[in-house]
C-alpha cells in the first residue's frame, strides 16, 4: 500500500525487499516451529521483522518528505526506523555463527558473540538517534529512494559518526564467524559437510547480491540498471534459505548437483556470449559482411557449440565440485571399456558387481541372471 501511495517502486526494489522479508520470515517460522529449541529460527524471524520495518520506514520517508513536504505524521519515527536493517544483518550474522545447532560453538566464542551483538545494537540505536534528531526545516528533503539530501551537521553528525564507529568491529567479527565455519567445513564429513556447504553457498550468493545492489542503487538509475539491480536483490535471502535447508536437513544431498549445474551454466553462458560477440565483431568490423549476416553467423555458431561445450564444461566442473558424480561416470566408462568383448556371464556379473559397488556403494548387492529369458514367477 505504501508503495502505491509513494508512486514509486524503487524504495522497495520494486517489491523485492518485501519478498525477501517474507522468505526469511517464512523460513524462520518453519525452523522455529519444527525446532523451537534452536535459536536460529527465532533469529531468522527477527531478521525478517527488521528488514520489513526498514522497508516500511524507507517508503514512509519517501511518501512524507519527498512527496508531501514533511506534512504527514510520524515522519521522524520513520526516519529513525531506517537503520533497523542493521539489526537484520546482526541477526543473520548470529544465525551464521550458531549454525546449525543454534548454540555457541565453544566457550572461547562467547566473548566475540557478545561483542558482535553489542556492536550491532550500538550501531543501530545510535544511528537511529542521529536520524531522529536531524534538523527538519523548509529545505529538508530525501531522494526517490529515501536517502537524505543534504549534509548532516551539529549533533546528528557527531552521533552518526559515533554510531558508525562500531561498523568495523561488526564487520571483522562477522568475517571471523564465516572463517570459523569455513574451517569447520574443511574438516567436516558426511551430513555436517553438506550442511556447511549449503551455508557457504548461500552466503556467497548473498554477498554477491548485496555487493551488486549496494554499488548500483541510486535514484537516477536507468531502466536496465534498475532491472539488473532488482534481479540481483533476489539473491539477498539466499543465506536464509541455505540456513533453513541446513538446519532442517532437507535434501542436503542435492547441494553438490546445484553448485555444479549453476557453475557450469554460468561458465557456459559466458563462453557462448564471448563467442557470439567475437564473431559479430569479426564479421562486421574485420570481414566485409553486413551486420545481419554477422549476427546470424554468431547465432548459428553459438547454437552449434552449445551441446559439446556444455558437456565439456560440465565434466570439468563435476570433477572439482561434484566428485561423486564424476567418479561414478568414470567407473561406468571403465566398466564399459573392459567388457566390450566379454562373453563369459560370470566375468560380466563380477565386473558389474564391482562397478556398481564402486559407483554407489550399496549395503547389499546381488545379480540374478535368467538363463531362459523368461520372466520369473511372481
Amino acid at each position: 500500500m505504501l508503495t502505491v501511495l509513494a508512486h514509486d517502486l524503487r524504495p522497495s526494489y520494486d517489491g523485492v525487499l518485501f519478498g525477501a522479508s517474507i522468505v526469511v520470515g517464512g523460513l524462520g517460522f518453519v525452523v522455529a516451529r519444527r525446532q523451537p529449541s534452536n535459536s536460529i529460527g527465532w533469529l531468522l524471524l527477527a531478521a525478517a521483522a527488521a528488514f520489513a520495518l526498514y522497508t516500511v520506514g524507507v517508503l514512509y520517508v519517501v511518501l512524507d518528505y519527498h512527496d508531501h513536504g514533511g506534512r504527514l505524521p510520524l515522519g521522524r519515527v520513520a526516519l529513525a526506523a531506517q537503520p533497523t536493517w542493521v539489526l537484520g544483518v546482526v541477526a543473520l550474522g548470529l544465525a551464521v555463527a550458531l549454525f546449525p545447532e543454534g548454540r555457541v560453538p565453544s566457550r572461547r566464542w562467547r566473548l566475540p558473540l557478545y561483542l558482535y551483538l553489542a556492536a550491532g545494537l550500538w550501531f543501530a540505536v545510535v544511528w537511529s538517534l542521529s536520524q531522529a534528531t536531524l534538523h527538519i526545516g523548509p529545505g529538508f528533503d530525501v531522494d526517490a529512494v529515501g536517502n537524505y539530501v543534504g549534509r548532516q551537521t551539529g549533533f546528528p553528525s557527531v552521533v552518526a559518526t559515533v554510531g558508525w564507529s562500531a561498523a568495523p568491529l561488526l564487520l571483522v567479527l562477522l568475517i571471523a564467524f564465516v572463517v570459523r565455519q569455513a574451517a569447520e567445513w574443511r574438516r567436516a564429513v558426511g551430513e555436517r559437510r553438506k550442511q556447511l556447504t549449503w551455508l557457504m553457498s548461500g552466503g556467497a550468493v548473498t554477498i554477491l547480491a548485496v555487493a551488486f545492489t549496494t554499488n548500483t542503487t541510486n535514484a537516477t538509475a536507468g531502466l536496465a540498471e534498475r532491472v539488473a539491480n532488482d534481479l540481483a536483490a533476489l539473491g539477498v535471502p539466499a543465506i536464509a534459505f541455505a540456513i533453513g535447508v541446513g538446519v532442517l536437513k532437507y535434501r542436503l544431498y542435492e547441494i553438490d548437483r546445484l553448485i555444479s549445474r549453476t557453475l557450469s551454466y554460468a561458465i557456459l553462458t559466458g563462453l557462448l556470449a564471448g563467442v557470439f560477440v567475437g564473431i559479430v565483431v569479426l564479421a562486421t568490423d574485420v570481414l566485409p559482411f553486413s551486420s545481419p549476416v554477422g549476427v546470424a553467423a554468431s547465432t548459428l555458431a553459438a547454437a552449434a557449440l552449445f551441446d559439446p561445450l556444455r558437456k565439456r564444461v560440465q565434466h570439468l566442473v563435476d570433477r572439482r565440485f561434484n566428485r561423486a558424480r564424476y567418479d561414478a561416470e568414470a567407473t561406468i566408462r571403465e566398466f564399459a571399456f573392459r567388457l566390450r568383448d566379454a562373453v563369459d556371464p560370470d566375468a560380466i556379473g563380477g565386473e558389474l558387481l564391482h562397478a556398481v559397488n564402486r559407483a554407489i556403494e550399496p549395503t547389499h548387492l546381488s545379480v540374478w541372471i535368467n538363463p531362459t529369458g523368461e520372466h520369473p514367477p511372481a
